[in-house]
């Protein structure tokens, strides 16, 4: 049964709550919990009030009974019906005797329901049982009885008594219509109440949780207003400290998330095709020079072939940092870590440079021997960017240094130059993309892509490399790479 009913409530609510606003959820749930709470509280007073005032009753009829019966065995008729006239009976217990014929011997309320009358209505009662009856006459003792007349109710029992050979009946009424009439009284006004409680409980709560879910309202109204042409708009965040305001302040870190990322897509995209652009204006410009004058004239098909192919080369150097920057922020590159001996690594860098640039004063100050756990071509890379940025910003004759040092948990690398140096407050922007320190966008003899640094800086970060920086302005840059040792 239980089941059964189970599964009709999962198949006729649950779907309906399902889909409920929340507000409208929290309502009902609410209501529901109400109902309960009063349903219980109600019926278990109700049910205290009715055995007071009922148990009182039953209580009072019995005692005036059994004590009338006590005297009758020891007095007399006459005596007995003294002593019920003065005190023997409880008030509202009435109490009437009749002998073998069924005549009224004494009436202590000659006014009251007759005694045939009673006997009928039980009759009636066993003959046609109504289940308040019923319940009411099953819970009392088996010698009273609960009599009803539709709008008068009585308690009735009796006790049977021989004297001098006579045998007289004892018969006890206790009317309980006033108590009767209290508690449906009462059942109604409760009833009443309750509904009257609900409905109100049901509107308040309704209205409390759309008060409070409308944080949640206005949250969803900006997240459908914001589009990605416009990532300004932001949360109207209530000093509430509760759960809502945590959650505005993180849709609101989410946002700018967002729009930071897309400000970044949009000047990475914009950089790019500005750089891009750069080359292939200029291959476009010596591809029609070429196709002009270079036949009959060898000195400038020289030229621009020689100014075509460079400008080739640095395009798809430009390219390949692009694909690999791209790869990065998709978590595409793959990284070969395996264990390095710093040692060997520093000295062919540092021999490869002085090669490059022999403009250039390069020399390897120290070098330790250290094993740590890296890609060796990547960590060949940003080595050799750090050092081709102090090679662009150091004019000729200038010094470059690099050195590793052991320490007890990190290798620490440095690589200085006498270059122009770095503004205090563009320190902090050389590792975004496209970011020249002289602001440039063109080329201009020094300076490059943008993009080196920032390559560096993801292969740092992807080897739980620490950088930092020491630069003033014409007096040189200090790039100190802390890199955790191989254990």
């Amino acid at each position: 049964m239980l089941s059964k009913l189970k599964t009709y409530l999962n198949m006729c609510i649950h779907p309906r709550l399902k889909y409920m606003p929340i507000s409208l959820k929290l309502a009902f749930i609410y209501s529901i919990m109400l109902c309960l709470i009063l349903i219980v509280t109600l019926s278990s007073t109700l049910i205290g009030i009715h055995y007071v005032l009922f148990h009182e009753a039953e209580v009072s009829i019995n005692l005036s009974a059994n004590y009338v019966e006590k005297k009758a065995n020891n007095e007399t008729v006459p005596e007995l019906l003294q002593d019920v006239k003065s005190s023997a009976l409880i008030p509202g217990v009435v109490m009437r005797v009749t002998d073998s014929n069924n005549n009224i011997v004494y009436d202590s309320l000659p006014m009251y329901i007759s005694i045939n009358h009673v006997q009928d209505s039980l009759a009636r009662q066993e003959k046609h049982p109504q289940i308040e009856d019923y319940i009411r006459n099953a819970l009392l003792p088996s010698d009273l009885k609960f009599v009803n007349f539709k709008h008068f109710w009585i308690f009735y029992t009796q006790r049977t008594i021989v004297k001098n050979d006579e045998t007289y009946t004892l018969h006890f009424l206790r009317t309980i219509t006033a108590e009767k009439v209290f508690l449906e009284e009462l059942s109604e006004t409760i009833f009443y109440a309750g509904i009257a409680g609900v409905i109100i409980s049901i509107i308040c709560g309704f209205l409390l949780s759309r008060r409070l879910l409308k944080p949640l309202r206005d949250i969803t109204t900006t997240v459908k207003n914001i589009e990605i042409q416009d990532l300004n708009q932001r949360i109207k965040v209530q000093p509430t400290r509760d759960e809502l305001e945590e959650l505005s302040n993180t849709f609101n870190l989410m946002l700018e998330r967002l729009q930071k990322g897309f400000e970044q897509q949009r000047q990475f995209v914009s950089d790019a095709s500005h750089e891009l652009r750069t080359p292939a204006t200029v291959i476009c410009g010596y591809s029609d020079m070429l196709a002009r004058w270079g036949k009959d004239d060898p000195q400038t098909a020289d030229e621009c072939i020689t100014a075509i192919h460079s400008e080739a080369i640095n395009m798809q150097r430009l390219i390949e940092k692009l694909l690999f920057l791209a790869r990065a922020d998709q978590k595409r590159q793959v990284l070969h870590k395996e264990s390095l001996n710093l040692k060997p690594l520093i000295a062919d860098i540092a021999k490869d440079t002085q090669l490059i640039a022999p403009q250039h004063t390069i020399t390897c100050t120290h070098n330790d021997d250290g094993y740590i756990f890296a890609d060796e071509l990547v960590m060949r890379q940003m080595l050799r960017i750090f050092l081709d940025n102090s090679i662009k910003y150091t004019p000729d004759g200038g010094k470059i240094t690099i050195s590793s040092e052991n320490k007890v948990k990190h290798m620490i690398v440095k690589i200085s130059d006498t270059g122009i140096g770095i503004a205090k407050d563009k320190q902090d922007k050389i590792f975004e993309r496209f970011y020249r320190v002289d602001s440039a966008r063109t080329r201009n003899g020094v300076g490059g892509t943008g993009l080196g640094l920032s390559i560096a800086k993801w292969i740092a970060d992807a080897h739980d490399i620490e950088i930092r920086l020491s630069s003033k302005l014409n007096k040189g840059t200090t790039i100190i790479l802390i890199i955790p040792k191989d254990n």
